[in-house]
């Protein structure tokens, strides 16, 4: 499924990222499409790294989610859809 950031709420986009972080996808391939998808739409530098290499106390979801919301800002790109 295409999407863009723009189109999740932030609760829909933590969800999103949670999904990752647990691995709850039903194969490897389904994983894999996901951090690709997770790549796309949130246009970070450090891409999938926020995820596997995570800076020291940004190893979780919610660090994830807030890393992206503040980058997003400072470079002029759009948030989350409001709720």
């Amino acid at each position: 499924m295409s999407r863009l950031l723009t189109d999740m709420t932030e609760s829909e986009f933590l969800a999103f990222v949670i999904k990752i972080f647990e691995s709850q996808h039903d194969s490897e391939n389904e994983q894999t499409e996901a951090v690709l998808e997770f790549i796309r739409i949130t246009e970070h530098p450090y891409k999938a790294d926020l995820i596997y290499y995570p800076e020291a106390g940004k190893d979780n979801p919610e660090a994830v989610v807030n890393e992206i919301k503040n980058w997003r800002a400072a470079n002029g790109k759009p948030g989350f859809k409001q709720s």
